[in-house]
């Protein structure tokens, strides 16, 4: 038996990257998205868009608009903190559903920075610098997937 393994690199060369950012808890989505440019820049990426949304729930539609225009990968960044209503739940699962709608429909990578927490503090510890950025690790993730599937072709 030959097995071949794939493993995709987070590399930037040449890749035009879109990143949605929801403006809703802007002190978060903030962090997530420093998190994130510096991990493309560290990466090579040349060419970076930022697209600045309401909230959460306006990320999906952004993405799909970046990936049907040509850009090889998009970073979704939201921030979705429980209040005293079951909102939240909502939001945060059809945020997260959408973009994995775009994904899947549209062959084009989009890394998950949307967080869907309990505590404003769980949000803002996944948002400061350092390698626990989960924006930061939706774009080095986004840029792998992009490398992985050129590599299966």
């Amino acid at each position: 038996m030959q097995v071949h393994e794939i493993l995709g690199e987070p590399t930037g060369g040449g890749r035009r990257v879109g990143v949605v950012v929801a403006s809703f808890n802007r002190v978060i989505t903030d962090g997530l998205l420093a998190g994130a440019l510096e991990a493309l820049e560290a990466a090579g990426t040349e060419q970076v868009t930022v697209v600045r949304v309401p909230g959460s729930l306006e990320v999906p539609l952004a993405a799909r608009r970046l990936a049907q225009t040509g850009y090889d990968a998009v970073v979704a960044i939201g921030a979705v903190i429980k209040g005293e209503t079951d909102h939240y739940e909502h939001v945060g699962s059809q945020s997260i559903a959408g973009i994995a709608s775009v994904s899947l429909s549209s062959g084009v990578p989009v890394g998950n920075a949307i967080l869907t927490v309990t505590e404003f503090e769980h949000a803002r510890d996944r948002s400061l610098p350092g390698p626990a950025n989960k924006g930061l690790e939706a774009a080095k993730a986004v840029l792998a997937m992009v490398d992985a599937l050129e590599k299966i072709g």
